[in-house]
């Protein structure tokens, strides 16, 4: 793999920007590739949303599902052989903030494993802040929360990459970090 076994790639970009199919382009490029799940199935949309995303992907991809301990997926399953993909953070957020976890403290811990990751890392995310300020104090909480969390994974990846209308557009790149 010439890829940089420390390689941190963000994907960012709002709903139905084509980010997931590029971030998947992106470790399709470089070989074998460990999809990492943080959706939870609650309703029949959900189901048929991750049912076309794993019809998208085909069998060349390993599928592991964790909602809550992305960094523990991450430490266990990262290697410098392949690539892995995790779609998405903001549904871990969704996830942490259901669980009712310290979602400072989870985003410290995700983005210290990505500095220790044995191998590269790409990590989808949604642009959420972009749009009117929410009506109520619970999605505004996500919104900033989401913010910071972009924020601190922009911070310690070795590159960005903002798409929208399925066209990439990079924020960063750096050779190391």
């Amino acid at each position: 793999m010439n890829n940089n076994t420390h390689s941190v790639i963000l994907v960012l970009g709002g709903a139905r920007s084509g980010k997931s199919t590029y971030a998947e382009s992106l470790v399709e490029e470089q070989g074998r590739g460990v999809y990492i799940a943080t959706a939870e199935i609650f309703d029949d949309e959900m189901e048929n949303r991750v049912s076309l995303h794993k019809e998208r992907r085909g069998e060349q991809w390993t599928t592991i599902e964790e909602p809550l301990d992305l960094p523990g997926a991450i430490e266990r399953n990262a290697g410098p052989d392949h690539m892995l993909l995790v779609d998405c953070l903001t549904l871990w957020l969704s996830n942490l903030m259901a669980a009712e976890k310290n979602i400072d403290e989870e985003t410290e811990f995700l983005a210290e494993t990505l500095l220790q990751a044995k191998g590269p890392v790409v990590l989808v995310s949604n642009e959420v802040g972009l749009g009117i300020v929410p009506d109520n104090k619970l999605a505004r909480k996500f919104r900033d929360h989401t913010g910071r969390l972009n924020q601190r994974i922009a911070n310690v990846a070795t590159k960005v990459v903002f798409v929208a209308a399925g066209l990439p557009m990079i924020m960063k790149d750096t050779k190391d970090k």
